[in-house]
């Protein structure tokens, strides 16, 4: 009868071998999972000087961290509370199953699952948390495999940056600086303590939350560690007596988010993972200017805002002009195309439409530094007069004829102006005469060389009828304030991947004009803001030049200019079209963002070039008392008047 007993436990035995066996041989590669542990994790976004901007990622907020870089103390703080015979084991824990099966069957269920730290990340990463026989089976099976082909240090090191500590973090590293602010190895005892007591129940000892209870487990912890020998007596009293800081905050503290948005568009067609693969993305963005451009762009933004309440009155309850007003701006270095500062709206929390790269607006009057470089690339100079009279040009659309009748803003002309003046006070009829007379063809050929888009081959060029978004604008724009030379705006200095390989970016240059005919025109821009349209844009002890830029019917405002380092492009308009008030130009709602950015960049850096250089092919001379200047290939004019015309032509011109 033994024998007969004993073969069937036997058979039962070699039964239940060869089911284990075959469930091994079944999941056994289920490990893979663990062994090529690639998690997602939280990109970094730095500025220029290193300094953290943003995290993003997705679903997971996690920072890695490799073994070696983890404090011995978490790591005994981990294995004292949740696995104490960790380093002895073979993946799973005889004894501690032993145990736990006496207390199921007086349960009469699942109360205690003597897991190790080895199966808890088995059923993290590979299996539900389902409280069943064969769940258990499998995680002691792939525990027992996983542990024949990782190390207990790597097994530690998914372990502890798989885990969720609660609150959004995932990891160790990302809970040390959500919590506490501070690196792994800033933090006391008692904080590690906190942390690796948390994964046990987030939720439940969250500190933010239920701090005494987080406090009350992070005592269990310490109490173990003195109760196996691992700290002492000193270590032990102090670390139960303190009561850390905590935090409760995000960490995608997310400081420049237009600019963020803007790198990741630039990059995510390439990178799909950028935001959660584990990236270092530094930035060439200045925090400080960034910063600095944010409150200017607002602070004129108020202004136009109570400008608009005084004309409607105090009561009105229109207040769709308060919805659709909206700005942007970028401010790059002039020589490198390196954007220090990108805002894409006044508020992010109420619109994340960048309009500083993603809408694209008119160009107005602001188009007209181009038109007259053009000019002066032909032979005109800045002394050059200009016809500013009025003429009427006929035009034909769909068969109907219809005539066109431009004017200057404010209805005046002065009949003969200087081609400086003419810029300098913005004067529609002179530019448009001026165009006429240099060639509409020519015109357009070398805006596209410029580098813009939708040029149409007439006069509506003169009046900044392409389209243009800031980033395009400036662009363009840096032919001039970069002495001739084009340079492509970039934000992305350097990518660093999570394996540590590193791409870099640098400026991308293309000759277009020559240092001495761009002098000139910086020469006329400085008037502009010395003493033409420009004059809100000054900053005292700083040269300045730039151009306003008005559309028709107020529909947008520019303000585009330079310092001898810096260029700053600045749009204000309605989001969807309507025209502004009437004296909400580019004078009066755009020069004063650049003028007060200017100010106090100035102020945190004094050491920029503060005065332009005259280049040595520009030669300067005295007329009617004032300086001018020449090159060889725009000498100063021959003549010293023009004869108004009695009967300006028509033009007949087709649209």
């Amino acid at each position: 009868m033994m024998k007969f007993i004993f073969g069937i436990f036997i058979v039962i035995g070699l039964a239940i071998a060869g089911w284990l066996y075959n469930l091994y041989d079944e999941i056994k590669h289920d490990v893979d999972t663990v062994v090529n542990y690639a998690p997602k994790q939280s990109s970094q976004f730095f500025d220029k000087d290193g300094n953290l901007i943003a995290n993003t990622f997705k679903e997971e907020n996690r920072e890695y961290v490799k073994y070696d870089d983890i404090p011995a103390r978490i790591i005994e703080g981990l294995v004292a509370i949740e696995d104490t015979q960790f380093f002895e084991h073979f993946g799973i824990n005889p004894d501690a199953i032993s145990r736990a099966i006496i207390k199921d069957i007086k349960a009469g269920g699942f109360v205690e699952g003597a897991s190790t730290l080895t199966q808890q990340l088995i059923k993290m990463l590979v299996l539900t948390r389902e409280k069943k026989l064969l769940r258990k089976v499998k995680e002691a099976l792939l525990a027992i495999r996983l542990e024949t082909i990782l190390t207990k240090e790597e097994i530690l090191e998914r372990y502890l940056n798989h885990v969720y500590f609660g609150h959004g973090y995932y990891g160790i590293k990302t809970a040390a600086k959500g919590y506490f602010n501070k690196d792994l190895y800033e933090l006391s005892l008692k904080e590690m303590a906190i942390l690796v007591g948390l994964p046990r129940a987030p939720s439940f000892y969250d500190p933010t939350r239920n701090l005494k209870i987080s406090l009350a487990r992070a005592n269990q912890v310490i109490t173990r560690l003195d109760t196996l020998g691992w700290i002492n007596k000193e270590q032990y009293e102090s670390s139960m007596k303190e009561t850390p800081e905590i935090f409760n905050q995000t960490l995608t503290k997310n400081k420049a988010p237009y600019a963020i948005d803007y790198a990741i568009s630039q990059l995510i067609t390439d990178i799909p993972d950028i935001q959660y693969g584990g990236y270092k993305i530094y930035l060439t963005i200045d925090q400080d200017a960034q910063e600095i451009a944010r409150q200017s762009l607002k602070a004129s933004y108020d202004e136009a805002i109570k400008r608009d309440l005084a004309y409607r009155g105090a009561n009105s309850k229109d207040d769709s002009y308060v919805k659709e007003l909206n700005g942007a701006m970028i401010s790059m270095e002039s020589g490198t195309g390196r954007i220090l500062a990108m805002i894409g709206g006044v508020d992010y929390n109420q619109s994340v439409f960048n309009r500083a790269f993603q809408s694209k607006r008119q160009a107005g009057s602001a188009i007209k530094p181009f038109l007259y470089q053009i000019a002066l690339n032909e032979g005109y100079n800045p002394a050059s007069q200009l016809f500013d009279i009025s003429r009427t040009y006929n035009y034909t659309v769909g068969g109907v004829q219809k005539k066109w009748q431009p004017k200057n803003y404010g209805g005046k002309f002065e009949g003969i102006v200087s081609l400086r003046d003419s810029l300098t006070f913005s004067r529609n009829l002179s530019t448009l005469n001026l165009v006429t007379d240099v060639g509409v063809s020519l015109t357009s050929e070398e805006l596209k060389r410029y580098g813009f888009k939708d040029i149409v081959d007439n006069l509506s060029i003169t009046l900044g009828s392409m389209s243009v978004n800031l980033v395009e604008f400036s662009e363009a724009y840096s032919v001039i304030s970069n002495n001739g030379t084009q340079v492509k705006p970039y934000i992305i200095e350097q990518i660093v991947n999570r394996n540590g390989d590193t791409v870099t970016f640098e400026p991308q240059t293309k000759e277009v004009n020559t240092p001495e005919q761009t002098y000139l025109m910086t020469s006329i821009l400085s008037d502009v803001v010395k003493r033409g349209t420009g004059k809100n844009a000054q900053v005292e002890g700083l040269e300045l030049a730039g151009k306003t830029g008005t559309t028709n019917n107020n529909v947008d405002a520019w303000f585009c200019g330079y310092s001898p380092s810096i260029q700053t492009i600045i749009w204000f308009g309605n989001d969807n079209n309507a025209p502004m008030r009437r004296s909400e130009t580019g004078g009066k709602i755009a020069a004063p963002v650049f003028s007060n950015f200017y100010k106090k960049y100035l102020e945190l850096h004094p050491e920029i070039p503060r005065t332009f250089t005259m280049p040595d092919k520009v030669y300067t001379s005295n007329i009617n008392g004032t300086t001018e200047y020449f090159t060889d290939t725009s000498p100063l004019p021959e003549v010293d008047s023009f004869v108004l015309p009695t009967n300006p032509n028509e033009e007949v011109l087709e649209f």
